[in-house]
Formats: structure tokens, C-alpha cells, sequence
């Protein structure tokens, strides 16, 4: 899925993103997928996910299967 075009969409910040300014991250809802993209860099780059695929993800990190 391309993300060279996203400036026309409304992106929120995590809940979970501190209110230091680090560790921001910025989602988008798309039609068919999910975008992401760093907060402290918002014309850098950007990932989008399927729905299915940003879900799983999600409730991995939910399940803490990417702690350190």
C-alpha cells in the first residue's frame, strides 16, 4: 500500500505516547488500512498496515511479545 500521499488525513496520537515529546507515535484510519508515522517527524516516513495485519499487531504488543 502506498503512503506517498497522506497529508489530506487526520492522524491522532497514541494514547500510550508520553507527554515528554518521546516515543510518539501517530496513527491514521484509512479506508482500508491503518497508517503510522513518528509524531517528532511527520513529513518522514510512514507505514501502513491492512486492518487484519495493524490488529495483530496491536494485540501483540498488547500481550507484551515485543518487551525488551
Amino acid at each position: 500500500m502506498s503512503t506517498s500521499n497522506l497529508s489530506s488525513v487526520h492522524w491522532r496520537k497514541s494514547s500510550h505516547s508520553d507527554s515528554e515529546g518521546d516515543n510518539c507515535v501517530e496513527v491514521a484510519g484509512l479506508a482500508l488500512a491503518v497508517a503510522v508515522r513518528d509524531s517528532k517527524d511527520p513529513d518522514g516516513s510512514k507505514l501502513a498496515f491492512g486492518r487484519a495485519a495493524f490488529s495483530a499487531l496491536t494485540n501483540d504488543i498488547h500481550a507484551g511479545r515485543y518487551d525488551r
